[in-house]
Order: C-alpha cells, then structure tokens, then sequence
C-alpha cells in the first residue's frame, strides 16, 4: 500500500492510544507521514495538549482540513477486537478512533496524496490537527487559529473531517451548528421541619416553579436553516437525608443547544430574570459551550456540495444538526463545513468503518481539493 490508500494510517492513528488528554505519539505519526508528501509541519503544544499544523503551497486558494487525534476512552463494554488494535475483520476497519476521526483524517492525508501525485498543486493545503476536541477545547483548535491568524495562515475554505453521515457517504454536509449553554441553578430557602411549613422556605417548591416557568414554552420555532432551539433539564439534586426535613437548597442542572435566534449571553440573562421571578436568592452559574454558527450557502459550500455528489453519486443534503464541533471556533475566521464518515458507530464498542467506505472518503476529498481548485 501507498500513501495513497489510507487504511495504513488509519491503522497506525488507531494504535496510538491517544484518548484526550493524551497524544500517545499519534501526532508523530501523522508529522511523518505529512512529511513523505512534502508538507511542512508546525507542531504546537498549548498546556497539556499538542496540536499539529501543516501545510504545502504557499498561494491561494489554501483549503484547510481540521481534525483531531484525540479519542474517548474504549469503555467498560467488550469489544470483538482490541480497541487500540486496528485490526481489519471481514473488510471492516475495528478501534476506537476508525470513524471518530482517525479515519477521517487518513482519508484527507490519502486525498491530498492523490490529488499531489496528479501534480496540480495550484494553491495550498493545510491541515489544522488538535489533541483536545474531545476535551474541554481550550488547547486545542482555539489556540491553534490564534496562531495561525497571528502568523498569516487563515484559509479562504475549512472542512472538518467529522462524521457528518447518517448511514451512507455522501448524505449530509454541515454548513452550521446549535449553540450550547449549560446552567446549574441553586435555590437557596430556609430548613425547618416539615409539620411547620410556616417557619421554613422550602427551596424546592420553588426551583420546582422555576423549572416549570422555563419549560413552559418553546423557546422559538425555528428558523430558515435551524431546528427549534432544545431545553433539557438534565439533574434536580436535593440530597436530603430524611423525610421529613425542609432542605436548605435544591439545585437543578439543565441545557441548552440554541439556534441562531439566540445567543448565549441573551440565553443566561433570561434564565437569570426567570429564577428571579420565582426565588428571592439563588446562585446560576452559566457555561457558554459555543454559539450557534452559520456558513451561508454559496460558491464555496456549492462547490463542495458538487464535489461530494460527483465523487460519491449521492445528492448531499445541507444540514445543522446535532451536537457541536470544533467548526465553532474556525467559523469566526473563516468559512467552514464539515464533511466525514459515516457516525453510527463513533463512541461505541467496536467503533468501526468498512475499508472501501474509507477508501471511498479519501477519493472524495481528493475530488473536492480537485473542485477548490487547490
């Protein structure tokens, strides 16, 4: 096999036990295997994380391909091979990692090798690689941009690898993603004992009203590009050891993923002003993930939607959904999409892709750096 064909790095990537925040020497292999075909490579350790760029070319257009290394750990559930294995089993690729997204990753290093052995270098190739995607993300793709935009390197196109198809390559293209908010609510009352209401506060009748009065209507409908943004209570928590005792406080944790009728900051006041109308002492304590983001339709997002339909034979839906990636914080420099693997598996025991799926991607991102014009 050649650099062409991306099973051996996907299985190189796999054995790497690179679960966040490890690197696990996976960032070495790919820096070699970037360095075969010519690219140069910037590697960049922030904290505890170590990230990756490269690049070959030095005119425009410069496509981006943004990925990351770092897994999430096997889990306690057996596994038919070893998750750190890549082992190939009746033409399927088996680890933890083999569709997110060292898969994905191999694929766009075969693609690129494709489209260079053609010698049609016309522009530039870059490939932004982090270590903390599946972490807290902040030594990661954020810092690399920073560096990237303070030395020059912002492409005019991102593609992040992610698995974006549901059950057959070529389905869906991101053009977007929800935001995220998180919030822990903590009511604050009176204790007392409860054959004596009057002489206590009970915390929790009101975090119940406050939960009530923020789940009592949609947020919003929707909008041209986005589903209705989604409200989770996900923990009420009281912690009371008896019965018959009015707590202290009760606390409630909840999510939200928004779409681009909001934002995170608008969200927080208005959960703030909610508990307010309820509780006469609370703490809230807000955790903005990312803000939602839209990478308008047009010449850009057209030219990949034709690459991927040419390449694969199946018309691509444009699509926003699902949880969020790290193509929140490439949007604030430049225009991005993402476009991968099929995700059924991505998380699970025995994470898994068939070969010729993978080789099928690589083919696709080499269609699509031939359609940029690269």
């Amino acid at each position: 096999m050649t650099a062409t064909d991306p099973l051996l790095l996907a299985q190189a990537l796999i054995r790497r036990p690179s679960v966040t925040p490890e690197d696990a020497g996976a960032q070495d292999v790919l820096a070699e295997a970037l360095g075969r075909l010519g690219f140069s490579v910037t590697r960049l350790r922030f904290g505890a994380i170590d990230n990756l760029f490269a690049r070959i070319g030095t005119a425009g257009p410069h496509l981006c391909f943004a990925g990351h290394t770092d897994v999430v750990p096997a889990g306690t559930a057996n596994w038919r091979a070893d998750p750190f294995g890549g082992a190939v089993h009746d033409g399927v690729l088996y680890g933890r990692g083999a569709c997110d997204m060292k898969g994905g990753i191999a694929a766009f290093v075969a693609g690129a090798a494709q489209h260079l052995a053609a010698g049609t270098l016309r522009g530039s190739i870059s490939l932004l690689i982090t270590g903390d995607e599946e972490g807290v993300a902040t030594d990661g793709t954020v810092r690399v941009l920073e560096w990237m935009a303070a030395h020059g390197q912002i492409p005019d196109f991102c593609l992040v690898g992610e698995p974006t198809n549901p059950a057959r390559l070529g389905e869906v293209i991101k053009i977007g993603r929800r935001g995220s908010i998180t919030a822990h609510i903590t009511v604050h009352g009176t204790q007392g004992h409860v054959a004596y209401p009057q002489r206590s506060d009970n915390p929790v009748h009101r975090l119940v009203r406050v939960l009530d009065a923020l789940i009592a209507a949609p947020l919003d409908a929707g909008s041209d590009w986005f589903e209705p943004s989604s409200l989770q209570i996900t923990s009420v928590d009281v912690g009371n050891p008896t019965h018959n005792l009015v707590p202290a406080r009760a606390a409630a944790t909840l999510n939200i993923r928004f779409n681009d009728r909001h934002s995170g900051a608008a969200l927080a006041a208005w959960l703030r002003a909610t508990i307010a109308r309820h509780a006469e002492r609370f703490d809230l304590d807000t955790s903005i993930g990312g803000e939602s983001f839209l990478t308008q339709p047009g010449a850009q997002v057209e030219t990949l939607r034709r690459a991927v339909a040419a390449a694969t034979g199946v018309e691509p839906r444009l699509d926003t959904g699902g949880g969020t990636s790290d193509a929140r914080f490439i949007a604030r420099y430049c225009p991005v999409a993402e476009f991968g693997l099929v995700g059924s598996t991505m998380h699970q025991a025995d994470e898994r892709v068939p070969v010729a799926e993978l080789r099928a991607l690589a083919e696709t991102y080499r269609a699509v750096l031939a359609a940029f014009a690269i």
